[in-house]
């Protein structure tokens, strides 16, 4: 009878967590019921991040012309231009603050900053999490989509509910849930479902309960 008594005892704490985790998911649909922009109005600009390769061109002065790695840090160090902070700028902007340390050995010195390799911030990669074949964060780039981000990832499990997957994204000092239908997209074709992607957006792709 005791043994009856913990069997059904465990039998409902199960069916409760269940029901819990059901209750969760349906509430979190009903926030993410806004499709996700087909569209963007602008084009953001790509912020430099730890471990971005820039390319530093001074205009007729090859020697302070450098190829270099954004350090851990988010600092880079070039002829003349001992310790910089380039992290969280945008390429003019940073070409612009060389420039200025420049003025002092070079006459009217102009500077262009090109980013060789993306990695970006942190809070501007996008993190693709749940039921991604390898979940991880990716690089940002320019016109990005929801199905680059897939392909990055390898795409989805087998127990994957793509069309219940939601993009998370940072609008006007909160975050705003948008639903996308990554069955349509990846297993049907349909490109209508296809969306822009913004830095910093992540892409929550739950599990099936079927």
């Amino acid at each position: 009878m005791f043994t009856l008594q913990k069997i059904k005892s465990a039998a409902t704490r199960t069916i409760l967590v269940s029901l819990a985790l059901f209750v969760s998911a349906c509430a979190a649909q009903n926030q993410a019921a806004t499709t996700a922009p087909a569209s963007l109005a602008t084009a953001p600009q790509y912020i430099i991040g730890p471990q971005d390769e820039l390319d530093v061109f001074v205009w007729q002065n090859p020697d302070l012309s450098v190829t270099v790695p954004v350090r851990p840090d988010g600092r880079i160090s070039t002829p003349l231009v001992d310790d910089m902070m380039a992290a969280t700028k945008t390429s003019q902007e940073l070409a612009r603050d060389i420039e200025k340390v420049l003025t002092k050995y070079v006459k009217d010195p102009l500077v262009t900053v090109t980013v060789r390799s993306f990695n970006g911030p942190y809070n501007q990669q996008i993190r693709i999490v749940g039921q991604a074949a390898e979940p991880k964060a990716i690089p940002y780039r320019n016109d990005m989509t929801v199905l680059d981000a897939i392909i990055a990832v390898g795409g989805m499990t087998e127990f994957a509910a793509g069309n219940r997957a939601v993009i998370v994204r940072n609008e006007d000092g909160g975050q705003q849930s948008y639903n996308v239908r990554l069955d349509d997209l990846i297993v049907d074709g349909d490109v209508s479902a296809n969306v822009p992607l913004l830095p910093g957006d992540i892409i929550i792709i739950p599990q099936s309960w079927f």
